[in-house]
């Protein structure tokens, strides 16, 4: 892409960008009134049948979510005009959502400013290989990867790790801000689940909060997975990766039900976000619909989107990615999957 139309493109969603008071009350009102009703129905339903109490609690967590995109558009300065408003409201949303706001405000920077660099992988993405690091691992390496990988790992145990440990420590070069942060959001939770405890019961409050929080943090993980885990997924080496196109080819348009839409904020339109990460979630899809260039982004649906669960591997020659199944005879031959192309189609003209 020419830098004149690089230009173009930032300058078309650059109305979008712009927050809007009103229609942030507005999505606050509409987000967190209903999370503390769920939250109530889920407890007091204990009562009448714990399938009610679990109903509850996984519609709740649709809430929670909705939450963390309020949580997530702080970070980026744009869900309000002023910046210490959103970082108080960040603060307060990233208690509710077990996120501390400072280190991940940080890490999602980074994240946003190498996205699909294959020499910049590391911090706040998903782990990626690619085939030839895959090939030239050693077995324990491998093995690591491959559980990391695992769906019943990255979506059943991801989300305990992630609000259980990740999100409870620092990095070792956080500075006194963030780690301050950090230490008030794991206090403010703790206080805040003792109370819970204290007023509810332990096991009730394993049953409730622990289902909510437990649904939210998978599908936070789905979603992210899935926004830049398609096929044809844009990578490139520091030398040849572009911004836009990274943003572009390398983030997906994640086509959801409306309802799905409305509770994970927009957030499907992950395209945009990544071309203007200040425009607030409730612009995502005007600047979508309004911008034709944003409109030939991969799209996926949810029944499209499982077969990502699949891809394990990047291919930098292919511009895609592979599954394990793919390359396994590869471990042995230690060959591209482009060389084992060449191969077979030698011996069948050879035949």
């Amino acid at each position: 892409m020419s830098r004149e139309k690089t230009k173009a493109l930032h300058k078309s969603v650059a109305p979008y960008t712009k927050a809007n008071n009103k229609k942030s009350i507005i999505q606050l009102f509409n987000t967190l009134l209903p999370l503390i009703l769920f939250w109530i129905l889920s407890y007091t339903s204990l009562q009448i049948s714990v399938w009610l109490t679990i109903l509850f609690a996984i519609i709740g967590s649709g809430f929670v979510v909705r939450t963390f995109i309020i949580f997530h558009d702080c970070t980026h300065g744009s869900f309000f005009n002023h910046k210490k408003t959103n970082d108080i409201l960040g603060t307060i949303t990233g208690i509710i959502t077990l996120f501390p706001y400072e280190k991940w405000k940080r890490e999602h920077a980074i994240h946003h400013a190498s996205s699909s660099n294959l020499d910049k992988r590391g911090i706040g993405d998903i782990w990626v290989m690619t085939i030839d690091e895959y090939l030239k691992a050693n077995r324990w390496e491998r093995i690591k990867y491959r559980l990391y990988r695992n769906p019943f790992i990255m979506f059943g145990l991801g989300p305990l790790y992630l609000v259980l440990v990740s999100n409870r420590i620092n990095r070792k070069d956080a500075r006194k801000k963030e780690r301050k942060n950090t230490y008030i959001t794991n206090i403010s939770i703790i206080i805040l689940y003792g109370l819970m405890i204290f007023l509810m019961g332990w096991q009730a409050f394993l049953l409730v909060q622990g289902i909510m929080m437990y649904v939210a943090a998978a599908l936070g993980i789905w979603l992210f997975y899935i926004q830049h885990t398609f096929e044809d997924s844009y990578f490139e080496e520091e030398s040849e990766w572009n911004y836009v196109k990274a943003a572009v080819e390398g983030s997906s348009y994640y086509q959801l039900p409306k309802l799905l839409q409305w509770l994970t904020g927009n957030i499907g339109f992950h395209h945009v976000h990544h071309l203007a990460p200040r425009v607030p979630n409730y612009n995502l899809e005007e600047a979508h619909n309004s911008t034709p260039p944003l409109q030939r982004a991969t799209t996926i649906t949810i029944g499209t989107s499982l077969a990502s669960i699949k891809y394990r591997l990047y291919d930098p020659e292919n511009k895609s990615f592979v599954t394990f199944r793919m390359i396994k005879h590869l471990t042995k031959q230690q060959k591209r999957p482009s060389e084992l192309l060449k191969t077979k189609q030698t011996s069948i003209e050879g035949k």
